[in-house]
């Protein structure tokens, strides 16, 4: 019995909870799953799987043995990549995940680069706005954006995320422009649905602190989509100078209240990469992070006058 084969098809059809799945994700027949796992519950002499029409489910000597099983193949899955790395160029396969619009806006036009850089390296994105974990789904770099949770992984703050609030030119003219935070109460203020409770807008000034709770008639969970609307007219955001930085450069929107500091709540906020411990030393992380970093620049591009992003481009 080929030991490592039998451990990576009974991890995969617990991870699955199905041999059918477990068969797909390893491209191979359901019944070679099912052989592997068979011989290794014959080694071991114990059930390590219920199975059942609907579904599969770990025994409780299974669920021992899974965590085993998981912990001996992410070690040896380590070894492989530190010792190939060590030697020759950076290679491998590097498996990413992006937030949405900030994936689509600043890394997705910048992958061309880094594959000319390194044509040996495979590149994996996921594109989501949630929050992964970063074990269960093998990620080598997640990138997270805003103030960070403490937590055992290792972060490298790529540039700053520097949020404002903003309307467009015709809306002032037709509807003022509010020349405080408490201001804000008398305009159309288009929301972020990224809570499904009140949203407050935080607004510092040397030891002044105001929280507003805005008001709008529109809400949306898509920034790009709240961004057109600003544009259009439709009222005042609150967005990440990442998002809207081009639009305040040629005067589709205007920054308000620029007297006040902005945010959602308080903390150090960045664009943050963050990644496992064990891939501290790894050659084609730290490639993409340093890769990543010189684009975006200190300042950053997008805080810059289109002038100015010409010249440093």
């Amino acid at each position: 019995m080929d030991k490592f084969a039998a451990l990576s098809a009974f991890v995969a059809v617990a991870e699955e909870r199905g041999f059918a799945p477990a068969a797909r994700r390893a491209g191979v027949a359901t019944s070679s799953v099912t052989r592997q796992v068979d011989n290794l519950e014959e080694c071991l002499g114990v059930q390590l799987l219920n199975r059942s029409t609907r579904k599969v489910t770990l025994t409780p000597a299974g669920e021992t043995y899974f965590e085993y099983a998981i912990d001996l193949l992410q070690k040896l899955e380590e070894a492989d990549r530190v010792v190939s790395e060590a030697e020759g160029p950076i290679r491998g396969t590097l498996r990413l995940s992006l937030p949405v619009a900030f994936s689509r806006l600043h890394v997705a036009p910048a992958i061309p680069q880094f594959l000319s850089l390194y044509p040996e390296v495979d590149l994996d994105l996921t594109t989501t706005d949630n929050i992964v974990n970063l074990v269960d789904d093998r990620i080598d770099i997640a990138i997270r954006l805003g103030v960070l949770e403490s937590s055992s992984l290792i972060s490298r703050k790529l540039a700053p995320h520097r949020r404002v609030v903003c309307a467009s030119p015709g809306y002032l003219e037709s509807c003022g422009t509010p020349n405080s935070p408490e201001d804000l109460d008398v305009h159309e203020c288009l929301l972020f649905n990224y809570t499904d409770g009140e949203q407050t807008w935080l607004f510092s000034k040397g030891k002044m602190s105001k929280s507003i709770e805005p008001k709008g008639s529109l809400r949306a969970n898509h920034s790009e989509t709240l961004r057109e609307a600003a544009v259009g007219g439709a009222g005042i955001i609150m967005m990440p100078t990442w998002l809207v930085g081009q639009d305040l450069c040629r005067g589709n929107l205007v920054e308000l209240l620029t007297d006040w500091t902005v945010d959602h709540r308080p903390g150090d906020s960045g664009i943050y990469a963050i990644y496992l411990p064990n891939r501290r030393g790894s050659k084609k992380v730290r490639a993409f992070l340093d890769f990543l970093k010189h684009r975006f620049g200190d300042p950053p591009y997008w805080d810059l006058s289109e002038d100015t992003q010409i010249l440093t481009s």
